[in-house]
Formats: structure tokens, sequence, C-alpha cells
């Protein structure tokens, strides 16, 4: 069978897919707040929901693709989802390189990490001509987005590299500008959304 973008959207939007998808991400959501246990340990309850940024924005997913599945759409879910695995999974591989090149080695857990963030980011840009979200949705994410940030690097609830805290000033900012670049995804995929290809 030829492989044409009309195939590959057919299985992309499948249910069995979709499925498959969904457990995939699940499974991932639930790795990844076990492996914030350590953090989540000696973080304050006010900020919990603060701290697992990965796995959080899978969760999201899996809300997307559950609603997919069952023939709905939950807009508010999809922009959470677009905007944040697309800044989670660039800002974790950009960290783990970062660490590879300051340490010279991150292994092969720091390797897995980078190929299944950099998978996040991916499959949520593959979905931007099913996202029916709108800029009322796009601003309730940018406000979520932003604070997660403020919380992030003004009360030190970021992510843990450590052997990157020197760089923590430098850090933050990378992540306001990756934040910003990531809202205006969402805004520029509703504009340009009736031009792009099934």
């Amino acid at each position: 069978m030829q492989l044409t973008r009309a195939n590959i959207w057919y299985l992309l939007t499948h249910k069995s897919f979709l499925i498959a998808l969904l457990i995939i991400n699940l499974l991932g959501t639930i790795y990844g707040y076990y492996w914030y246990g350590w953090q989540l340990a000696i973080t304050k309850p006010i900020f919990y929901i603060f701290v697992p940024d990965s796995p959080t924005a899978s969760l999201f997913f899996c809300f997307v693709l559950i609603a997919w599945i069952i023939g709905k759409s939950w807009p508010l879910m999809e922009v959470l989802a677009l905007v944040t695995l697309v800044k989670y999974g660039l800002w974790a591989d950009v960290m783990n390189i970062w660490t590879l090149i300051e340490t010279g080695t991150i292994g092969w857990q720091g390797w897995m990490l980078v190929g299944s963030h950099f998978a996040m980011a991916v499959q949520a840009i593959l979905y931007l001509k099913k996202y029916v979200f709108t800029y009322w949705h796009v601003a309730i994410a940018a406000v979520w987005t932003l604070h997660n940030d403020v919380i992030d690097y003004v009360f030190g609830q970021m992510p843990m590299y450590r052997d990157l805290a020197q760089y923590t000033s430098y850090i933050g900012y990378f992540t306001f500008w990756l934040s910003i670049a990531c809202i205006f995804l969402a805004i520029f995929s509703i504009r340009q959304r009736k031009y792009l290809p099934n």
C-alpha cells in the first residue's frame, strides 16, 4: 500500500492506534510520577502539582486521547497537552544534553529520557490538525504555563539537575522563553489549522 499523508493520518487517528498511544503515555506518566518521588518527598504539599512537569504533561495528553477514543474532544486538555508536551519534551532534552556536555556522560537512563521526551514533543505536533481549542483555551494554558515557571524559578521548585545547579538563572531564563515559544505554537496552530494537510 502506498504510504500517503492520508494513510498516515488514518493510522494516527485510528481508534486502535489511539488506544496503544494511551497505554504508552499512561505507563510513561506513572513512571514519571515515580521518578519524581524523591523530589516530591522533600516538597511542601502546596507545590506538589507544580513539581512533576513532564508526567503532568503526558497526563494531559492521556485525557486528550481518552476523549478522542470515545468520540469527544476536550479543548483545554488539548492545548495544555500541546504546550506542555513540547515545552518539557524539549526542555528535558536540552538539560540532558547540557549535562552530557558538562559531565561527559548521562548513562542509559539519561539517553532513555532524551528519547522519551523527544517523543513527547513529536506526538503533540503530529496532532496539530486534530486540535479544536480556541484562543481562550490558549490564554488559560498560558497562565498555567507561566505560573508554573514562576513557581519553579522564584520558589525553587524546578526539576533538579545537580550537575547544572550553577546555571539555574540561565535555565530559568531559557525556560521562560521556551514557554513563550510553545504558547505561540498553540496560537499559530489555530491560525494555520485549516491549511494543515490531512
